[in-house]
């Protein structure tokens, strides 16, 4: 099968959530940006760590100047490498030309709290304060999303400054499951914080993620009986809630869910709030969790009629869709007709196509469509892009590609993370190719990613029952190295091991 899909012109592409239209997070680090001088840097770093010799990389840096904005891009081109990031941060602290400041630290200790390296990161909250850079309110933030385990949420707006702090607290203990203790703290600081529809948003959408809705309207009435009006955010989350995780089968669910979620469409126009693209996005992702392309495209016909522009979200369902219904062919179409209304697909788009020649073991139309979006920029493929494909052609035992895949991956600064390397050992153990598996388990620990216990298991198992027994000795003898070797250049800091 041929590939003529439309690709985005820009160089890169932000990938947008399902939610385009809902306030999305505060920025707490800067976001990635265009920068030759980190991507040189970093490269260098990734390329020649010594994982016994921390700092032989960062001698070759001599030399270079760095400004606070290139240590910022720097780290955040090795968000995951955190032993790398780390002991650069640490070199970084060492030059007479070079003070990290507070957003340097935020972002070490975000890219810290990622591997659950929490006793550090809350050493160098305190090691701020002393060199006199204070921590503040995104540093405190930045801790607290990490300690939760992130599952991903979107209430929290851009506009920091104007977020009080007892929002932000609820919405992170509602995004993390502890809607009881969010409400809690509600009840007792309504009265001296005040109230108004973002927090109510937020404890509305908790209680829907724990499955609760009669605590979800009740929240949604109390909303009302106070006097604050529902806007289309809250009218969302609301569709979402009933919409997303209700079960679609038999053909009477998929009835009863599409109806409950007219019935709010007719609500909100009662109410003077107009339906905007997200609530039709949510309404065309039940369409295609339920398999029904006829209705999904009709869908796309009434948004149009609307005067509502489908977003890249709203065509992806649909793609997907028509993807997973075996018609190809007609998410082709969708994609071109996409991009011809300005629409950029998203990595996402694309991996409704990866993922059906997955099904298909389809290798040749999953190569040609990744070398055009790689000859487009590297940046366009995604983390999930890169994991699709690589086990994609692990299984198919193409391993030229998997490497080319690989390296790439590398080179754009998007990876490997613990899911690619999981991913990739699992599969090498699987074909009985215990030495490729025991270098990317020691690869990954050395870049500070630490391996799930499930991998370091199926490693050991295999490797006994292959008769291998010298092989696991030198594995273990590389990884109690780098456990002593992690634990004395760093030795002012409490760093957990590396190992399991």
């Amino acid at each position: 099968m041929s590939c003529s899909l439309p690709f985005p012109t820009r160089h890169s592409t932000r990938l947008t959530r399902f939610f385009s239209s809902t306030p999305s997070k505060p920025q707490l680090i800067p976001s990635l940006q265009p920068s030759n001088d980190a991507d040189l840097i970093s490269q260098i770093l990734l390329q020649h760590h010594n994982p016994f010799h921390s700092m032989e990389s960062s001698l070759q840096l001599h030399g270079i100047s760095l400004s606070p904005t290139l240590l910022h891009q720097t780290l955040l081109r090795l968000h995951s490498f955190s032993k790398v990031a780390f002991a650069f941060f640490s070199w970084a602290k060492t030059q007479p030309f070079c003070v990290p400041d507070a957003v340097a630290y935020n972002i070490v200790i975000d890219i810290l709290g990622k591997v659950k390296q929490f006793d550090v990161a809350w050493q160098l909250v305190v090691e701020m304060d002393q060199v006199g850079r204070r921590p503040g309110r995104n540093t405190f933030r930045v801790l607290i999303r990490r300690v939760f385990e992130d599952m991903g949420c979107f209430v929290v707006g851009e506009d920091d400054e104007g977020c009080s702090d007892m929002i932000y607290l609820v919405d992170t203990l509602c995004k993390y499951g502890y809607v009881k203790v969010a409400t809690e703290v509600f009840n007792r600081k309504k009265m001296e914080f005040g109230v108004n529809e973002r927090v109510y948003t937020v404890l509305i959408d908790g209680w829907w993620k724990v499955n609760n809705r009669k605590m979800a309207e009740r929240f949604f009435g109390e909303m009302i009986e106070v006097g604050i009006e529902p806007n289309v955010v809250t009218y969302n989350v609301v569709l979402n809630g009933m919409c997303r995780r209700r079960s679609l089968h038999p053909e009477e669910r998929f009835e009863r869910t599409v109806q409950d979620a007219r019935r709010v469409f007719e609500e909100m126009r009662d109410r003077g709030v107009e339906p905007d693209v997200t609530s039709y996005s949510i309404l065309l992702h039940v369409y295609s969790r339920a398999h029904k392309p006829d209705l999904s495209l009709d869908m796309l016909k009434e948004m149009r009629r609307e005067g509502i522009c489908p977003s890249v979200a709203s065509y992806t369902s649909v793609v997907k869709c028509l993807c997973s219904c075996g018609r190809v062919k007609e998410a082709e179409e969708l994609v071109e007709e996409m991009a011809g209304n300005g629409v950029a697909p998203s990595a996402v788009t694309y991996n409704c196509f990866f993922k059906e020649y997955r099904g298909r073991k389809d290798a040749d139309s999953a190569l040609a469509l990744y070398r055009k979006m790689k000859g487009i920029s590297l940046s366009l493929p995604s983390m999930h892009t890169y994991n699709i494909l690589v086990g994609m052609f692990v299984k198919l035992n193409r391993m030229e590609i998997v490497e080319e895949i690989w390296d790439d991956m590398k080179v754009s600064g998007a990876g490997p993370d613990l899911d690619s390397y999981t991913l990739l050992i699992h599969a090498l153990c699987e074909k009985d190719k215990w030495k490729e598996a025991c270098q990317f388990f020691v690869e990954m620990i050395e870049k500070g990613i630490l391996p799930q216990k499930v991998t370091f298991e199926t490693l050991y198992k295999g490797l006994i029952q292959s008769d291998m027994l010298r092989t696991w000795r030198r594995l273990k003898k590389k990884l109690e190295e780098e456990s002593i070797s992690f634990g004395s250049e760093f030795e002012q800091y409490h760093l957990k091991p590396y190992r399991r």
